[in-house]
């Protein structure tokens, strides 16, 4: 008989820690920025190290795989990669401004091909693979997640696309605060794929007061204020820095042992809890962001933030998995539907951005409901709790 008390104790730590875990992701990622920047490491390759990066799916992965749980580590990634589409990405496209016409550029069309063949690769071989094969594909995934962040920086270098902007914030809270606003608001893990940022948030708003590196002062015949700079010292980003870092090994910690407390006590499979609590869980960020994004008309961050996040769980996260466990998980492994959806949803995702711009809130709207009906039919039919 289940736990109550246990059960009802995870299931708090479960959301703190993700609220830790957000917490740590922001102040992990603004202040490497800024370290990074000040100590004079490229942009492009900060761009790699932050924005282009899913530290807090690494970590919830890792922590799960270290502790003998590996099927909870593979549902999770597989979740994730459905949430980010059929989740995620549908949200952008319902709530996009209707202001101005729907166009996917060049790079958003490369990328979601990408995707679509790394997603036929990675479910090919977790259908079909073997114990003897699968670290050898696993080593080939991690090799491709090199390839990928090269060919990204040097995509940057060419001037292709854009390295997330960074730039100094005004106060001490501002000084995380701006830039997880740059890194996460706009969290482009393609590094600009569809977009171009710009030097100044006041071309997008022109009511927004000018930010300058001088220090604060009254603009004569005007009442708008220049905010100050901010002249903390490196040390206290790399404090910061640290602190976002065992924040989020911490909550990885919880996360993990917490789904996998909560699984055993109510009887559901570490696959199904990953696939879809855990998944849901820790894709919100990407939701959010594709909802600000759609309705602010930028296609392109809404295309980035799920191709880029999938690209990074489907070679990085799967690889370590892969290497790992060889294909040996303690409890099971995804199945033939879970890995069809994955690979439908994908194959919609790319469509979309090839073929579907006149029909995006349709799209968006069946997405959506595709994902629901895939959420229940998982607890009903496909792993019968």
């Amino acid at each position: 008989m289940a736990n109550g008390d246990l059960i009802a104790f995870n299931v708090a730590a479960f959301i703190c820690a993700l609220f830790v875990l957000e917490f740590g992701a922001d102040k992990f990622v603004a202040h490497t920025a800024i370290v990074a920047r000040r100590t004079g490491i490229s942009q492009a390759l900060i761009g790699l190290l932050t924005a282009g990066a899913e530290w807090e799916e690494l970590v919830v992965v890792v922590a799960s795989v270290v502790r003998n749980r590996s099927s909870l580590a593979l549902g999770n990634i597989i979740g994730s990669t459905i949430s980010n589409i059929l989740g995620a990405f549908s949200l952008g496209l319902l709530f996009h401004s209707t202001k101005d016409a729907v166009e996917f550029d060049r790079s958003s069309k490369v990328y979601s091909l990408l995707l679509l063949l790394l997603s036929a690769f990675v479910t090919a071989l977790t259908l079909l693979g073997t114990k003897s094969t699968w670290r050898i594909f696993g080593g080939i995934l991690l090799a491709l997640f090199i390839v990928y962040i090269a060919s990204v920086a040097w995509a940057i270098s060419r001037g292709g696309i854009t390295a997330p902007e960074l730039s100094d914030s005004n106060s001490d809270d501002d000084d995380s605060s701006q830039e997880s606003a740059n890194e996460r608001g706009g969290r482009n893990h393609a590094f600009g794929i569809g977009m171009r940022t710009h030097t100044s948030q006041n071309i997008e708003n022109p009511s927004l007061p000018i930010q300058t590196d001088s220090p604060s002062e009254e603009l004569s015949g005007s009442t708008t204020r220049v905010p100050r700079r901010s002249h903390h010292s490196v040390k206290y980003h790399i404090g910061f820095l640290l602190l976002g870092f065992l924040s989020i090994c911490l909550s990885g910690y919880v996360l993990s042992h917490a789904s996998t407390t909560i699984s055993d006590e109510i009887g559901t499979s570490d696959v199904l809890f990953g696939v879809v609590i855990l998944s849901i869980a820790t894709t919100l960020p990407e939701k959010f962001i594709a909802v600000l994004s759609g309705f602010r008309g930028h296609t392109g961050i809404i295309v980035a933030n799920t191709v880029g996040s999938n690209i990074f769980l489907l070679t990085l996260c799967m690889g370590i998995v892969w290497v790992v466990t060889a294909g040996e998980f303690d409890a099971g492994s995804v199945n033939a539907a879970e890995m069809g959806v994955m690979m439908g949803s994908t194959l919609a995702l790319t469509a979309t951005v090839w073929f579907g711009a006149k029909w995006i809130r349709w799209i968006g709207g069946s997405m959506l409901v595709a994902y629901v009906v895939f959420l229940v039919l998982e607890f009903t039919l496909i792993r019968k709790v």
